[in-house]
């Protein structure tokens, strides 16, 4: 019996560009991905993160699908079998590319957030934004390469997103909000918001519908989008994280200013360099303001990194400051309050003392 030389060959050429594919695919991620990351890192490119992270797995894939769609072009198929699968092994190749670029993007948009001061910072709502335009011209170039004409389907997605918006303002609003959130600038992932009615915390996401700021003691609070944007509120992060911490005191009027203060500063130094939380280089400062009813009073001036730091600055500068008050002979006096009442037998005004 003889063999057929021409049909082994339509047999094996399939094969061979398939298993061409298969091996393209593993040199590409194996070696080539790998030297491209060796690369970056000797030139302090800091890609390689994105690379391993999204791009694993895809150029195997890539590869392969790659090499089933020349071996059904190259074969000896029926034309219309071979034209049907050729478009199916197209749209799973433009898929692909798709994903790739949805992944190269999302992961270029986080590492220059990550890197870069002054970009739009990273949220749900730009991660889907981002998805939904890459995927929407994926899907669009998928359709047109397979035979689809995509101008009837722009024009029902125009008439059909007008009713989609009349029918959807509020949502729709919310994702204006959301967005117009994101370029102000006003509001980023992380910053220490108070809301005008009370409410505050770190800001964790701003997504297409909501806004979510989780409180100190580990509360969520879910803020509509609109809501937030008209609505007024206190920033603790802008236009930079670090800020004054006011603490008010009194002393006692037989005090000697001079000391009182000397005493105050020097303890406020102390822990401006001292405590974790507080700035260090910043010198702190104090001012008298009142003669109350049993003290002079007087505001001191301390710096901490952060909004939630002025807690454990407040806390140790009092401690520090009441122990030192107590070696120096410092008076803190008790909350008294003169209140004078007529006197019954003669008519004249009494003085007594009231403690608040």
């Amino acid at each position: 019996m003889m063999i057929d030389t021409a049909m082994i060959i339509n047999l094996l050429r399939p094969l061979a560009l398939i298993l061409c594919g298969l091996v393209g695919g593993l040199i590409f991620e194996k070696r080539i991905l790998k030297k491209i990351k060796q690369i970056l890192e000797k030139k302090g490119i800091k890609l390689n993160l994105v690379i391993s992270e999204y791009l694993r797995g895809v150029p195997f894939v890539f590869f392969f699908v790659l090499g089933i769609y020349v071996a059904i072009v190259s074969s000896s198929l029926n034309d219309q079998v071979r034209d049907l699968l050729a478009k199916m092994l197209l749209a799973i190749i433009l898929g692909t590319a798709t994903l790739v670029a949805s992944r190269l993007a999302l992961g270029f948009v986080r590492l220059y957030s990550n890197t870069s001061e002054g970009v739009l910072p990273l949220t749900s709502l730009f991660e889907n934004l981002t998805n939904l335009v890459i995927f929407t011209i994926g899907t669009l170039i998928i359709l047109q390469s397979i035979g689809i004409s995509i101008t009837p389907l722009l024009t029902a997605l125009g008439v059909g997103g007008l009713s989609i918006g009349l029918a959807l303002q509020a949502t729709l609003g919310n994702l204006v909000s959301g967005v117009n959130i994101i370029m102000s600038r006003k509001v980023n992932p992380g910053d220490y918001v108070k809301l005008e009615t009370g409410e505050e915390g770190y800001v964790t996401d701003v997504t297409w519908r909501h806004t979510t700021i989780r409180e100190y003691q580990n509360n969520l609070i879910v803020v509509p989008n609109a809501k937030l944007v008209s609505s007024t509120f206190k920033n603790y992060h802008l236009p930079q994280k670090e800020m004054m911490v006011m603490v008010e005191l009194g002393v006692g009027y037989d005090n000697d200013l001079e000391k009182v203060e000397q005493v105050t500063i020097a303890v406020a130094e102390e822990v401006m360099s001292q405590v974790a939380g507080c700035v260090p280089e910043f010198q702190p400062f104090m001012r008298y303001h009142t003669f109350g009813y049993f003290s002079i009073n007087f505001t001191v001036y301390l710096a901490s990194k952060e909004f939630i730091d002025h807690l454990i600055a407040r806390h140790e500068f009092m401690k520090l400051l009441y122990k030192r008050y107590q070696e120096e002979g410092i008076n803190i006096p008790f909350p008294i309050q003169p209140v004078y009442l007529p006197d019954k037998s003669d008519n004249s005004p009494q003085e007594t003392h009231k403690i608040s």
